[in-house]
C-alpha cells in the first residue's frame, strides 16, 4: 500500500540524521543504527524536539509487505484523538481470557474475572533516562534500524501510526495506547521497540514483589495472550519473571 504524505516536522531538520525516510508519520533510518549512543541522544532531545525514538528490528517481513504494518490512511487511523476516551481497565477486562493453558489452575489467585488494575509503583529510576540507556544496550546488542515519531508521549505512538502489529488479536490500536498510557504513569513504562508485530518497554518502576507483579502479569495476559501462551506454565511463574524486570516484551505473532 501507498502510505499517505504527512508533513515532517520542522524541528526535524535540526537533526543530525542518519540516512532515512518518512514512512507517513513514521522516519525510518535507511540502514541499521550503528551508533547505540544516538538512540540514549535522542531520548535526551525529546522535550525539545518531541521526536521520539524508535529500534525497528530486523525482520525480513518488512520487505515483504512492505509498509502494511502502517495503516495510515486505513481503519486503524487516525486512532490517537481516540485514546482519551479509552477506560484501560475496561478494556484489559474485554480482553481476559478466562480459559487456561492445559491447566485448571493456571490462573491462580485469579479466576474467571479481570482481577483489576495493579497498583503504581513508586520510582526510583528518570522513566526517560531508563529508556535512553536501555536502548543503547539493546542497539547495541541486535540489528536495529533506527524510527521517529512526533509525540507527545512514546504510549501514543501506535495509535498515532495505526500500528497493525496486533491485528491478529484486535484492530482496536486506540485502546492499546490507551494501555500504553497507564502503563507509563503507573511504571514508567516507555515503548523503545516497534516491530512488524512486537512492542518492547523499557520499565523504571516493575513490580517488587511476588505479590505485585501477579497483578501485574494479569494485565500482561490481557494485554498479549500469545505472549504468554507456551511460554508460561502459569499466571505465577509468569510472575516471578516480572519481579525486578526493567524490560517488558509482547508479541502478536
Amino acid at each position: 500500500m501507498t502510505i499517505a504524505p504527512f508533513p515532517p516536522p520542522a524541528r526535524s531538520r535540526e537533526l543530525d540524521m542518519p540516512p532515512g525516510r518518512w514512512h507517513g508519520r513514521l522516519w525510518v533510518s535507511d540502514g541499521p543504527l550503528t551508533d547505540p549512543g544516538y538512540f540514549r541522544t535522542r531520548v535526551a532531545d525529546f522535550e525539545r524536539t518531541m521526536l521520539w525514538p524508535v529500534l525497528i528490528p530486523h525482520d525480513l517481513r518488512f520487505a515483504v509487505n512492505g509498509e502494511d504494518w502502517i495503516d495510515d490512511r486505513g481503519r486503524l487511523a487516525p486512532a490517537a484523538d481516540r485514546i482519551d476516551a479509552v477506560d484501560p481497565e475496561l478494556v484489559l477486562s474485554r480482553w481476559w481470557d478466562p480459559s487456561c493453558c492445559g491447566r485448571r489452575d493456571c490462573l491462580r489467585p485469579f479466576g474467571a474475572a479481570f482481577p483489576g488494575l495493579a497498583r503504581r509503583t513508586a520510582r526510583g529510576v528518570d522513566p526517560l533516562a531508563e529508556a535512553g540507556n536501555t536502548g543503547s544496550v539493546l542497539a547495541a546488542r541486535g540489528h536495529y534500524r533506527l524510527g521517529l515519531v512526533e509525540t507527545e508521549r512514546p504510549a501514543d505512538i501506535p495509535a498515532l501510526l495505526g500500528w497493525t502489529g496486533m491485528i491478529k488479536s484486535t484492530d482496536d490500536v486506540a485502546a492499546l495506547s490507551a494501555i500504553l498510557r497507564t502503563w507509563e504513569e503507573r511504571f514508567g513504562a516507555t515503548l523503545i521497540v516497534l516491530g512488524f508485530d512486537a512492542l518492547e518497554l523499557s520499565v523504571a518502576a516493575p513490580p517488587k514483589n511476588q505479590s505485585r507483579a501477579l497483578a501485574v502479569a494479569a494485565e500482561h495476559r490481557a494485554f498479549s495472550l500469545r505472549s504468554f501462551t507456551g511460554q508460561h506454565s502459569d499466571l505465577r511463574e509468569f510472575a516471578s519473571a516480572l519481579v525486578h524486570n526493567r524490560h517488558w516484551r509482547f508479541s502478536w505473532d
